[in-house]
């Protein structure tokens, strides 16, 4: 469309948009393929062994019934072509028909046999490819989502490698069956007339470059669209989705999101176009060449009866080789390219599961919290015995998030008494999100050390650490699931039988009054994705979140900034409970509302990630310094409105 900018050039053509690494090239597909192969191979192993095995072994015997069938069918054709009467010779042929109809037969139970254990690996593999890639990401330090390189890994390991790893082991089968027709061919032929070999790459070969260059032709164009691709499904998202549908409209923004899917859709098209257009162009190329292949093969064979250097069944049983060579080569060529380039994704997958080490992966073996009789947890003295944060000392604390040229915590040095109620106040992006982070442990600090009772974080299990912070977030999951498990997520392994700890949650946090409300009250689905589903609104869905850190009933609790969607009397609410359960717990609360943080033990101020202030509120007011001046702006705008 004329004036409309091409996502081809500029802005959208950038590192940020692409999902392969500009040094991938497409590799030769000889070389390139056992590198391909051996990834995919041991997926298939670890996943179904058994199908595995027997899909070798049947395609070994269709392989070896093929070629059985080709000597068959030289014997039926030399007793049909023999000197006598007609019927004489039908009947000598019969042996040898029977011969080659049993091994024919034999082959095509073997192909059945081989449809039904493939039916089973694809899926297994999948399976099993998903949680390795789940378990990888879950296990990974929470500071790694701020890598921008680890976060480009973990997508082309989701997006690209899981699928292309399901679609090499299909092609991987493919390879082997085709490998073994070709074998069973060729292997025939050599042993009929050695001179019949390159008769057979004389007729195979003009298909099989045909195969192949189509197929390279193929993911060039994948190198060229990817970023369009990855352009129009976000488009498609913003059109579909439930989540961007009120804002469009309400800015009336659809010819705007139009006008983008035409942008990217566009010259996608055009590339679309431009590849089948030039794919038909080198398959008609090829089918011409193969036809001049096929006849001179023919005028060789017929040289060869001619001047008596191969029987006429002989050569009528190398016509049908040929034919059976050539579908397998094709076959071969296609599985082959395909691997090779699947395997370029299979390999991002993984690099991805190689960068996150197996230790940080999480317990496979959680118990359900969608149970609310489940009594499961950890047995009495398994595992290592609780961590106790106690006194939690931060010693010239640094803390730069990757690829940052900004310090988001510079040089802290803090003490925190056990039971101690500390607040972080400070402007947006002062450092006090992150602060509390290296707190709890989540981050590990680029320099210095945090130590909890004397022990240093960066020698604990963050597991560990974890299993000891309650934590409150402005903007928590919203669980697709029903209201008792968005509350027992907290503390998934946590016994609760009677489900008297989830109701004591929500009543210190309000979420009661939330789930009174609902159809099925605990047992509500709140996802509007599925049928019978009901939506809360920003303040039910905060409620809840506070319950989920009430349920959690850990030592060391982080509230940021949880009460920001409540209105007045459930904010009342939140933090009487929040100053009952500080009684025995060390509490860092986050949060712009300074009124809020006047019965703190200790506030602490932030400025561009330094500690600038500390002290009770009343102490820093009398000071005079920038909390003074921050409360006294509250103060006014408060009173003025």
């Amino acid at each position: 469309m004329t004036g409309e900018p091409d996502p081809r050039e500029g802005a959208l053509v950038t590192p940020h948009w692409q999902l392969d690494d500009a040094d991938r090239a497409p590799r030769r597909t000889l070389r390139g393929l056992p590198s391909a192969t051996w990834p995919v191979l041991a997926m298939i192993r670890r996943a179904a062994p058994g199908p595995a095995l027997a899909v070798v072994v049947m395609q070994v015997v269709s392989g070896l019934a093929a070629a059985f069938g080709l000597f068959a069918t030289t014997g039926v054709l030399t007793e049909l072509l023999a000197s006598g009467a007609a019927g004489d010779r039908i009947v000598a042929a019969l042996p040898q028909l029977v011969l080659v109809g049993a091994a024919f037969g034999l082959r095509g139970a073997m192909d059945v046999g081989v449809a039904l254990a493939h039916a089973r690996i694809t899926p297994a593999v999948r399976r099993l490819a998903e949680e390795r890639l789940y378990s990888a990401s879950l296990g990974a330090d929470l500071a790694s989502f701020d890598d921008s390189r680890f976060y480009d890994r973990m997508h082309r390991a989701r997006d690209r490698g899981l699928f292309f790893l399901e679609r090499a082991a299909d092609n991987l089968v493919e390879l082997i069956g085709s490998l073994l027709g070709i074998a069973a061919a060729a292997g025939s032929l050599v042993v009929l007339h050695p001179a019949l070999l390159p008769v057979l790459l004389l007729a195979v070969i003009p298909d099989g470059w045909a195969v192949q260059r189509a197929a390279r032709l193929a993911y060039a164009s994948v190198g060229r669209t990817v970023a369009l691709d990855r352009r129009v499904q976000m488009v498609s998202d913003l059109a579909t989705e439930r989540e961007p549908a009120a804002e469009i409209r309400a800015y009336r923004a659809e010819p705007f999101v139009l006008h983008e899917y035409r942008v990217a859709a566009d010259p996608l098209r055009d590339e679309e176009v431009r590849l089948a257009t030039a794919q038909a162009r080198v398959r008609g190329i090829g089918r011409a060449l193969a036809g001049v292949g096929l006849a001179v093969t023919y005028v060789v064979l017929g040289l060869l009866v001619r001047y008596g250097w191969v029987p006429l069944a002989v050569a009528g049983t190398a016509v049908i080789a040929i034919r059976v060579a050539t579908t397998a080569l094709n076959r071969l060529v296609l599985a082959a390219n395909q691997l090779v380039e699947q395997g370029m994704y299979v390999a991002d997958y993984q690099d991805f599961l190689a960068a996150v080490p197996d230790s940080s992966a999480p317990d496979s073996a959680a118990p359900d919290p969608s149970a609310p009789d489940s009594a499961a947890g950890k047995p009495p003295g398994a595992g290592p015995p609780p961590l106790d944060p106690g006194r939690v000392v931060l010693d010239h604390v640094t803390f730069s998030y990757p690829e940052s040229a900004r310090t988001a915590v510079r040089d802290v040095t803090l003490t925190i008494e056990p039971g101690e109620t500390v607040a972080l106040v400070g402007e947006n992006g002062s450092g006090k999100t992150t602060l509390a982070k290296l707190i709890a442990g989540l981050y590990p600090p680029t320099s210095g050390r945090v130590r909890w009772g004397g022990r240093d974080l960066a020698d604990v299990d963050r597991r560990q650490a974890a299993d000891r912070v309650m934590m409150v977030l402005q903007d928590p999951i919203r669980w697709p699931h029903t209201a008792r498990v968005n509350v027992r997520v907290g503390r998934h392994e946590r016994p609760d039988p009677a489900g008297a700890a989830v109701r004591s949650a929500a009543g210190q946090s309000g979420a009661d009054e939330v789930v009174a409300g609902l159809p099925d009250e605990w047992e509500t689905l709140l996802s509007k994705q599925f049928r019978g589903g009901v939506e809360l609104s920003g303040g039910q869905w905060q409620r809840l979140a506070v319950a989920r850190g009430l349920y959690r009933d850990a030592p060391l609790l982080i509230w940021d900034e949880p009460t920001a969607p409540l209105d007045a009397k459930a904010e009342f609410a939140v933090y009487e409970s929040l100053r009952a359960l500080a009684a025995d717990r060390t509490v860092v609360l986050i949060t712009h509302r300074l009124a809020s943080v006047r019965h703190a033990d200790r506030i602490l101020l932030l400025h561009e990630g330094e500690l600038v202030e500390q002290g009770t509120h009343a102490a820093l007011l009398a000071a005079g310094g920038r909390y003074a001046e921050l409360y006294e702006l509250q103060s006014r705008m408060y009173a003025d409105a």
